[in-house]
């Protein structure tokens, strides 16, 4: 599975707003590979923050 797919399915399964930490932990991915997937979310468009330092994904 693509990282980017594999985050994103982490976000929508934890159902509520999380930070790259909570990613790492729930996929068990490297922090260091969760930012950097974040960042390409983030310029995509496919996450986006409804609080401070925590993330979603755009569509539900």
């Amino acid at each position: 599975m693509e990282l980017q797919e594999q985050v994103l399915k982490a976000m929508k399964e934890f159902g509520a707003p999380v930070n790259a930490g909570k990613v790492a932990e729930l996929t068990g991915l490297d922090r260091k590979v969760v930012d950097k997937v974040f960042a390409e979310l983030k310029k995509s468009g496919k996450i986006v923050s409804p609080v401070r330092c925590k993330w979603e994904p755009a569509e539900k």
